[in-house]
């Protein structure tokens, strides 16, 4: 079977950059789902992209699909034949078939002979089942905002000017999005405005670079990126790339060229994350740092132009950047002159949560909670209660109000404008901290307090008004919140009880509809989600089940106890003693009533439970000191020692004794085992 390359081309109107990648992504999902429901065999699938085109490339694309057996099944054969004549039903049948009734065969089923009809189905041919594939790909895109242009019907993201589909060097004649096919493109907008014919699919690519069009999203970033490396090199700086920020610089030009400009040292005033924010987001430019990690009055822009007067270009930046920036500093001069304090009051009119009130009754709330845990931590009782009052102000301040991105930031920048102590500004940034699962947490004792207040007042708030995240729906981010925790109390070291935490939490609220069993349900739904953060530490998830299996709500606790089961897994006695524990655990679920641990030493008749019980009480010995000080590997270091006596318990002991009291004595025995092993985790589930 022949095959060749396949393309596909929408040209359209500047795309929105934050659009491009999905739009790409989904277009070229699309024709592949789509060819491979039709059963034809298709080699690499490449999506391309610029601000003007969605393209997408297939090599190796099968010019039919297989030819295939069909079997079709008629009337059972005792209802196809009367007396040996055929039947309407089996007349009917071969009509439908278009062959005479002594052309049809017999089926043989579990459920009996039919008649039936097998032919050989010739494929189709690609270029004909490909305009439906590529039209319904297109009509599936997840565009964002439909729009009509002119007195068209057609709706898209943006007008649409020109669609290309080529099988090989043969145009497949179809249409979308009332355009027809062609073998027309376009190259850059102004360096190369004129029809492109392509002779072939595979001259895609290497067109479109002769046009001034770089199609190719990956190579274009990486000539962006090269470039500001480039720029800063000659500027004797280090260029900061922002991955979003060049992913989105990438859909905004075709050929992509590197310009540094400057602006006004007296902006340097100004805090730097102000200066970047308004670059990044007003401008989309990259900033630059000097060796001490200090901001320099220099940016470098991505142009879309290879302009005969680059100087023309960088002064128009300047000029647009220049008003931007005095923007900036305008509202961190009026900002200054109130304190952050004076700011509070205002916080009451900002909404947190319908039924949970403002913003000033959470920060109220986080006073008490983020109090209680410095004084648990040795923290600044009083820091920690002045940052947690303090926390959401620069919300309501001109900067925050115009770079959403700088709250916290802004506050550690006003807290310590207003002389507050250095811990308590350092806290009002550090309160948002970890952002995701691996960031780096809290440094301070009163950033810790108050990072964990917060997110325990929002965790217990929103479930206690039956808002719990379902599915894909976490509209307050309680997941993220959720596994902040964990990551604050482990990273840190934090021996703080969750449970009493979310009791105190739940306590300052004055009123929550879904009040009775609220602490329970938290504490459930945090603690599950121990399960990613052991995936994220390389955990197996039978060790996560083995120590989830134990009541433990102190999570640094339960991190030791994570670690402590991954690692005895790994020792060749694991796997013997984990069966060896399902066993007991076996035996004594089928026991009527709990077995007492207390074994009669005197009751002890064969070698093997002897062995077994000298082995365990010497045991016990070594580790209950070790379970007291949370040393629960070099516990199960000890435990693994048991394995020999109790694999020749096993092989030499009947459990179930006729005598009652020597049955008692080695349940005893058994249950007594199985405790020393659940001081650290149920490891019986290690098996799974």
């Amino acid at each position: 079977m022949a095959a060749n390359t396949l393309l596909v081309e929408l040209g359209v109107e500047e795309l929105p950059p934050g659009a491009i990648d999905e739009l790409s992504d989904a277009l070229a999902e699309g024709i592949r789902r789509g060819l491979t429901e039709a059963d034809i065999d298709a080699g690499e699938v490449l999506a391309y992209a610029t601000p003007r085109r969605l393209a997408v490339q297939i090599r190796e694309l099968a010019d039919k699909q297989p030819d295939r057996e069909v079997e079709r099944r008629g009337p059972a054969l005792a209802a196809a034949f009367k007396d040996g004549q055929p039947t309407r039903a089996a007349e009917g049948f071969a009509r439908s078939c278009g062959v005479a009734v002594d052309q049809l065969i017999h089926l043989e089923t579990d459920k009996g002979t039919w008649l039936g009809y097998r032919e050989q189905q010739q494929g189709e041919a690609t270029t004909t089942l490909l305009p439906g594939i590529v039209e319904q790909a297109i009509g599936a895109l997840p565009v964002p905002k439909n729009m009509r242009w002119g007195a068209s019907r057609v709706e898209f993201s943006r007008p649409v000017h020109w669609l290309v589909m080529l099988y090989g060097n043969q145009v497949v004649e179809a249409g979308a999005l009332g355009l027809e096919a062609g073998r027309t493109t376009r190259g850059h907008r102004f360096h190369a405005p004129e029809p492109i014919e392509l002779a072939h699919a595979e001259d895609y690519l290497a067109a479109l670079e002769g046009a001034w069009v770089l199609a190719d999203r990956d190579k274009r970033r990486e000539r962006i990126r090269e470039q500001v490396l480039a720029e800063a090199e000659v500027q004797e700086a280090n260029a900061v790339i922002d991955e979003d920020l060049l992913v989105e610089v990438s859909g905004l030009v075709e050929w992509p060229v590197a310009l540094t400009g400057s602006f006004d040292e007296r902006f340097l005033e100004v805090p730097p994350e102000c200066l970047i924010s308004s670059m990044k987001a007003n401008q989309k430019y990259f900033h630059l740092l000097d060796e001490e990690g200090r901001l320099k009055p220099l940016f470098i822009t991505i142009s879309n132009i290879d302009s005969a007067d680059p100087e023309q270009v960088i002064q128009g930046n300047e000029r647009v950047i220049r008003p931007r920036l005095a923007d900036a500093a305008f509202f961190y001069d009026t900002d200054r002159r109130r304190s952050l304090g004076d700011r509070a009051p205002e916080l009451a009119g900002v909404v947190f949560q319908k039924q949970l009130g403002s913003l000033a009754d959470k920060a109220h709330r986080n006073a008490a909670v983020a109090a209680f845990i410095a004084g648990r931590i040795d923290g600044d009782v009083h820091d920690a209660r002045r940052a947690a009052e303090l926390a959401k102000c620069d919300l309501v301040t001109e900067m925050v109000l115009e770079f959403p991105e700088l709250q916290g930031i802004m506050g550690r920048y006003y807290a310590a404008n207003d002389g507050e102590p250095g811990e308590v500004a350092q806290a009002l940034e550090e309160q948002y901290l970890p952002r995701f699962a691996t960031d780096a947490i809290p440094q301070s004792r009163t950033g810790l307090a108050l990072a964990l207040a917060d997110r325990l007042d929002t965790l217990a708030g929103i479930f206690g008004i039956g808002q719990r995240p379902s599915g894909t729906k976490d509209p307050f981010a309680l997941r993220r919140a959720a596994i902040g925790v964990i990551n604050i109390l482990v990273k840190g070291e934090l021996d703080l009880d969750l449970r009493e935490l979310l009791e105190l939490a739940a306590a300052q609220h004055q009123e929550l509809p879904y009040a009775e069993g609220l602490v329970d349900e938290v504490l459930t739904y945090m603690l599950d989600r121990f399960r990613a953060w052991a995936r994220d530490e390389g955990i197996g998830t039978e060790v996560y089940l083995a120590v989830r299996a134990r009541p433990v709500t102190e999570p640094l606790d339960f991190a030791r106890r994570l670690r402590a089961v991954q690692g005895f897994a790994r020792r060749e006695e694991a796997a013997a003693l984990a069966a060896a524990n399902k066993r007991v655990s076996n035996i004594l679920a089928k026991q009527a009533h709990d077995v007492d641990i207390r074994v009669d030493a005197d009751r002890l008749q064969e070698p093997a439970e002897k062995a077994l019980y000298e082995a365990i009480e010497a045991c016990r010995d070594r580790v209950m000191p070790l379970f007291a000080e949370a040393r629960y590997s070099q516990a199960l270091d000890a435990l693994a020692t048991l394995r020999e006596p109790v694999d020749h318990f096993f092989d030499q002991v009947m459990v179930m004794a006729e005598d009652p009291a020597v049955r008692r004595n080695r349940l005893a025995l058994l249950a007594g085992l199985q405790a020393l092993f659940l001081e650290v985790a149920d490891i019986a589930l290690l098996q799974q």
